[in-house]
């Protein structure tokens, strides 16, 4: 299965600065904009796979886009970064090996090496240039970079995960929307592998877009995946300024009920951090 869609995004660069704006324009369906007051342009410039933008905001903090789209902002980033790590981690009964596709700003990693059960997290993105320039502008993210249990490989997470089979409690996908270097990470051929590098009681998490406007997109990766795994659920987290609100798959190795995300002790977490209030 192959997505084709037409993001109609403006890469221009400067021009999505004017007066004092921050503007994301052409968002997903090409039919509305959003744009963030900004205080400070902190970075600006292109990796080999994309535009990157860093910059202070008014309201927002920092805010993170990449090719025009914004992917966090410090205020609200622990709304996507939570849901992503939290809901598969503690619906495992015992995930000590994960392993993270994408996910360059570090947040993710951040989160899972919190969890007391996580031994060991491996972490494949393909493009560095983000996660230094989050090493620099965003330490509040990347400071997981610097846990233990973290292995970085830097490379294409498709061809990682060819080499690693039977091997993973859990696996998060982190990644954009399907354009550019993501959209390989939409298709069937990358759930399939996926599905080899589990074990057979593993689960994985995968970035679902946004339901409002990629319906058709969601339905059909909703159906591919049935093809693939017996258990299926769908899971939703709020973030405004990044386009609103995120669907998120979660998908099972095994047969059995819906998943259900278990409380676990959050004395180890940052309370001001953890909002925790995932009841789904």
């Amino acid at each position: 299965m192959t997505f084709h869609i037409n993001y109609n995004r403006d890469f221009s660069g400067l021009d999505s600065f004017k007066r004092g704006w921050y503007s994301e324009t052409g968002t997903v369906t090409g039919d509305q904009a959003m744009s963030v007051k900004v205080e400070k342009i902190l970075y600006q410039g292109k990796s080999k796979y994309q535009d990157i933008i860093i910059f202070e905001s008014a309201k927002w903090g920092r805010v993170l886009a990449l090719d025009n789209a914004v992917q966090l902002t410090e205020l609200d980033e622990f709304s996507w970064q939570e849901m992503a790590t939290y809901l598969p981690l503690n619906s495992h009964p015992n995930p000590k090996k994960v392993l993270v596709i994408g996910g360059g700003d570090g947040g993710t990693v951040r989160d899972i090496t919190k969890h007391p059960l996580v031994e060991s997290v491996t972490m494949c993105e393909i493009d560095e240039t983000v996660i230094e320039m989050s090493k620099k502008y965003l330490p509040f993210m990347a400071k997981g970079f610097d846990s233990p249990k973290l292995t970085l490989h830097i490379g294409d997470g498709v061809e990682f995960m060819k080499n690693h089979q039977n091997e993973f409690d859990v696996i998060i996908t982190d990644s954009t929307d399907p354009k550019g270097p993501a959209v390989c990470l939409y298709e069937k051929p990358y759930y399939e592998n996926l599905k080899r590098a589990l074990k057979p009681d593993g689960l994985l998490l995968s970035q679902g877009t946004t339901f409002w406007y990629d319906r058709p997109l969601v339905k059909e990766l909703i159906k591919m995946c049935r093809t693939l795994f017996p258990v299926v659920d769908y899971r939703t987290s709020s973030r405004p300024p990044s386009r609103q609100t995120y669907r998120i798959p979660l998908l099972l190795q095994e047969p059995g009920e819906s998943v259900h995300s278990k409380r676990c002790s959050i004395d180890h977490l940052e309370p001001q951090r953890c909002a925790y209030t995932y009841n789904c």
